[in-house]
């Protein structure tokens, strides 16, 4: 268990800010997508985030974000590059509530991950979890029953691609700062997202650039509010409140973009974000041992 000391409304909060800024992240990334392609969207978000970090590294000191691995800096935000501009594409393309439920299929495919690069035990618990995850997924694409869009295979991508640099995190969180992630998160993916937006460049009008700028305060402002919440109170008090995102974004596609409420989505997503409660009460309970 936990030393530290629980902070239950504070995390509560952080995470309404968490929610708050993932929500004005997809409806920026909807609203550019009539102009700029994925990797555009995400050059442009690295941008705004840089600009706005070496502003505060500029009175905190550049020492904050020094790194002793700057290989698996530029290996795990190459592949985070991926899961950025893929979860854009289907923000574009698919309803905001099928995106998030997808999305929450993460922690499904890092238990996965962490037992083959990491070597941590496949406990039934993990098993389960695991098994509950596929059954959602399943339940929200319908493959046989439905035409499955490519799109929503994108996000699943996208989604795999986030865990991958979950386990990465994991790995290098003994020497490498929240900050110092965030930083050669953008530093990394600026370049690669200049590169790969110039054969169809669009020069944004504008009216976009307001956009442009929330997805850029959004970014940062998620990754901040996120890891806020996690220092005040353990995953099993701030994992639960995460789920709220989904009826929130589908609240919001509806009242924005005449989105409908498809019930099996929900129920996909509830019985995802089932199995990883599972694994985040059964790791607790080994804790205490």
């Amino acid at each position: 268990m936990s030393l530290r000391k629980q902070r239950p409304l504070l995390a509560s909060l952080w995470m309404i800010g968490a929610l708050v800024s993932i929500s004005g992240m997809a409806i920026a990334g909807r609203e550019l997508s009539s102009e700029l392609n994925a990797f555009q969207i995400s050059f442009t978000r690295s941008l705004f985030c840089l600009i706005a970090l070496i502003i505060i590294l500029s009175f905190i000191g550049f020492n904050k974000v020094k790194t002793a691995k700057p290989k698996l800096h530029l290996l795990r935000n190459t592949i985070h590059f991926g899961g950025q501009t893929g979860w854009l594409y289907g923000v574009a393309f698919l309803p905001l509530a099928e995106v998030f439920a997808i999305e929450f299929t993460a922690p499904i495919w890092t238990a996965i991950l962490a037992v083959i690069f990491l070597k941590e035990p496949l406990t039934r618990y993990r098993t389960l979890g695991i098994l509950l995850g596929f059954a959602g997924i399943m339940i929200i694409l319908r493959p046989g029953i439905q035409i499955i869009q490519p799109a929503a295979l994108v996000v699943l991508f996208a989604t795999f691609c986030f865990a991958s640099t979950y386990v990465f995190t994991r790995h290098m969180a003994a020497t490498e700062s929240p900050l110092t992630i965030i930083f050669y998160m953008n530093v990394v993916q600026l370049p690669i997202g200049l590169l790969a937006s110039l054969p169809s460049w669009n020069y944004p009008t504008l009216e976009s650039w307001p956009w442009i700028l929330l997805i850029g305060l959004t970014g940062l402002g998620s990754h901040f509010c996120f890891a806020h919440a996690f220092r005040h109170a353990d995953a099993a008090v701030v994992s639960p409140l995460d789920f709220m995102r989904l009826p929130l974004i589908a609240l919001i596609g509806w009242a924005i973009y005449n989105e409908s409420w498809d019930m099996m989505i929900f129920l996909g997503g509830i019985i995802i974000f089932s199995g990883n409660l599972i694994n985040i009460f059964a790791e607790q309970k080994f804790a205490k041992k």
